[in-house]
C-alpha cells in the first residue's frame, strides 16, 4: 500500500495525476444513551478515515437509516477526494431533495471527507478553508439537574472548572413547569444563589 507522504509526493510532480482514494468501507456510530450522537465514519482503501456529524435532535434514528439504506451503499467505491462531485450527487440524485435528515445526512458525508482530504494532505483542515480566523472560541457548559438545587450545584462545578458560560435547565413535571419556572428562573433568585457563594461579581463574569 502506498503511503500518504509517497502519494503526496508523486501528485507535486508534473504531469502526474493525483492518485484517487477510493471509498471501502462507511458505517453510522450511535452512542450517548439517552440522547443519540450520530457519527458517520468514512474509510478509504488507503487507510485514511475521516468522521463527520449526522445528529439530528429529536430525530436521530432518521438520519442513521438514511444513511446505511440510502448514502453508504452508493459511496462505496468512489474517490473520496471528489467532494463537490460527491455532494452534488446526493443532493441532486434523489428524487426528494432538502429536508432535515437529507441535509444532516450529507452534511455528515461531507465533512467526513474534507476531514480525508486534510489528512491525506497533511495539513489542518482549517488551512484548506482559508486558514485560521480566530486562535480560540467561547463554549458554555450545559448544566443539568433533577431540582434547583441540583442545578444550581452543577453550574457551580462548570464556574470552578473555569466556563464564562454556562446553560442551566432543572426537569420540572410538563403540569407545573411553566410555574415552577417563573418562580425559580428569576434572574435575582438564580444568580444571587449561585453568585454569592462564589463571589461571582457582575452576571456577566458567569
Amino acid at each position: 500500500m502506498k503511503g500518504i507522504s509517497e502519494m503526496n509526493q508523486s501528485a507535486k510532480t508534473p504531469g502526474h495525476a493525483i492518485a484517487p482514494l477510493r471509498i471501502r468501507a462507511a458505517r453510522v456510530i450511535v452512542t450517548s444513551p439517552g440522547r443519540n450522537f450520530v457519527t458517520l465514519k468514512i474509510e478509504t482503501d488507503e487507510g485514511v478515515w475521516g468522521i463527520g456529524d449526522a445528529t439530528l435532535n429529536g430525530r436521530e434514528k432518521a438520519v442513521v437509516a438514511y444513511l446505511e439504506d440510502h448514502v453508504i451503499p452508493v459511496l462505496i467505491g468512489r474517490d473520496a477526494r471528489r467532494i463537490e462531485d460527491i455532494w452534488q450527487f446526493l443532493y441532486r440524485g434523489a428524487y426528494w431533495r432538502r429536508g432535515p435528515v437529507t441535509m444532516r445526512a450529507i452534511a455528515a458525508v461531507d465533512v467526513a471527507l474534507w476531514d480525508i482530504k486534510a489528512k491525506a494532505l497533511g495539513a489542518p483542515l482549517y488551512d484548506l478553508l482559508g486558514g485560521k480566523s480566530r486562535d480560540g472560541v467561547l463554549v458554555y457548559g450545559h448544566a443539568n439537574g433533577e431540582t434547583l438545587d441540583d442545578t444550581v450545584e452543577a453550574v457551580g462545578g462548570y464556574i470552578g472548572a473555569g466556563y464564562k458560560a454556562v446553560r442551566a435547565r432543572w426537569a420540572s413535571p410538563a403540569s407545573t413547569w411553566p410555574t415552577a419556572w417563573a418562580a425559580a428562573i428569576s434572574t435575582t433568585s438564580l444568580l444571587t444563589r449561585i453568585c454569592q457563594p462564589r463571589r461571582c461579581g457582575r452576571p456577566g463574569n458567569i
